[in-house]
């Protein structure tokens, strides 16, 4: 095979080892994730019963995930960033454990403040991800890595959530939590045997902490220097002003007012929808549109069709469960291919001592709007 030909997923994964227990990873970590969010819906219903909380929480995790952003990149670019995904999930281990003690309405505080936290490490654990892929893969399977990693990452939510909802039904939410934990640590086995190349920039004997804000201000630098990232973080960011809201509170009610009687079930069976959607669009995408030179055209197109899909979701009550179903499939399979179709291009245009800043960065302008917008939609629908 000729070195800038791009090899297929099962290539990938046949030949790359460090990959194939990166990826493994990943997924087993974010399968049991989806676990720990669709408990932690079914908590507060069960105590309050208030979509303002919902939207509160799912406010507080991409707070916490984004408002840290810019130290996590840095750190991820001035420390290995093995270390970052190894200590990432030995905490999120124990902050798990500690919502086996949400016992009554009392303790719905507390835990949308571990909620916070364990955004917080993941966050962490994304940002050293992404940033190191580049250094465990090929170029000619950087593409590939990304849009199966995406895939995958769409898998774990599909069936986190639709076995997650199941499991909290069936067992209750003590069982989902556990789950969640024993992933983190399988996730820490995979991760301890990978080799993670890193190069550094020439100056690290000044003060992390002392120098953090020029750091930071560099990646922000990085990004508005080259218009091309520019657009294609901002288009990134777009889709979540109005896509958080409904993705987050409207998917988590829409069981409910579709008459699924079980509100662990319904979340279960939106979530899968998304993740089904989020798995297809990068495989197809790439599969479609191969040149990566009509990418930067694509994300701003792909951004308004999932759009109109959304809007086609609202006017589909009373159709049927199934047309709602496959709706949310469709919205979410053109956000997903401009996520990848971004993230790839990111990772080619910037070099290896700036990633983890600029995609940092990226995260925050995103999280940031996804906040905002699930606020704003849990306040409507309790007050409604």
């Amino acid at each position: 095979m000729r070195k800038n030909e791009q090899i297929g997923y099962l290539e990938l994964i046949r030949n790359n080892s460090d990959y194939r227990r990166f990826w493994l990873a990943t997924v087993v970590s974010m399968f049991g994730q989806w676990f720990n969010l669709i408990a932690m819906f079914v908590l507060i219903y069960r105590y309050t019963g208030s979509e303002l909380l919902i939207g509160l929480l799912l406010t507080i995790r991409m707070a916490f995930f984004a408002l840290f952003q810019p130290f996590i990149g840095l750190l991820a670019d001035k420390v290995h960033r093995k270390s970052i995904l190894i200590v990432s999930n030995v905490f999120s281990i124990i902050f798990v454990l500690c919502l086996l003690g949400v016992n009554d309405e009392g303790d719905i505080w507390w835990l949308i403040a571990i909620a916070g936290v364990l955004s917080f490490l993941h966050g962490a654990y994304m940002t050293a991800e992404v940033a190191i892929l580049p250094n465990i893969v090929a170029k000619n399977e950087l593409a590939t890595a990304n849009a199966f990693g995406s895939a995958s990452w769409s898998l774990a939510l599909a069936m986190g959530s639709a076995i997650g909802g199941f499991v909290v039904s069936a067992y209750g939410t003590d069982v989902a939590f556990l789950i969640d934990a024993s992933t983190f640590f399988v996730s820490i086995l995979f991760i301890r045997k990978i080799p993670m190349p890193q190069k550094f920039e020439d100056d690290q004997s000044q003060s992390l902490l002392r120098n953090g804000f020029q750091n930071i201000l560099a990646g922000w630098k990085r990004i508005y220097s080259d218009r091309r990232l520019t657009k294609i973080v901002s288009a990134k960011a777009s889709w979540n002003i109005a896509g958080g809201g409904i993705a987050g509170v409207f998917l988590v009610i829409m069981g409910e007012e579709l008459g699924i009687s079980d509100i662990a079930t319904g979340v279960g069976i939106f979530y899968l929808a998304r993740g089904i959607g989020t798995g297809i669009g990068p495989i197809f995408g790439r599969m479609l549109f191969p040149n990566s030179d009509k990418w930067m055209t694509l994300i701003g197109i792909f951004v308004s069709i999932s759009g109109l899909f959304y809007l086609v979701v609202g006017l589909s009550f009373g159709y049927g469960l199934w047309l709602t179903f496959m709706l949310v499939i469709l919205a979410h399979t053109f956000s997903a291919a401009n996520w990848v179709f971004s993230t790839i291009l990111t990772q080619q245009w910037v070099e290896d001592e700036m990633r983890g800043r600029v995609f940092s960065v990226d995260m925050l302008l995103l999280s940031l709007a996804f906040s905002i917008s699930t606020s704003v939609a849990g306040w409507l629908v309790e007050y409604r």
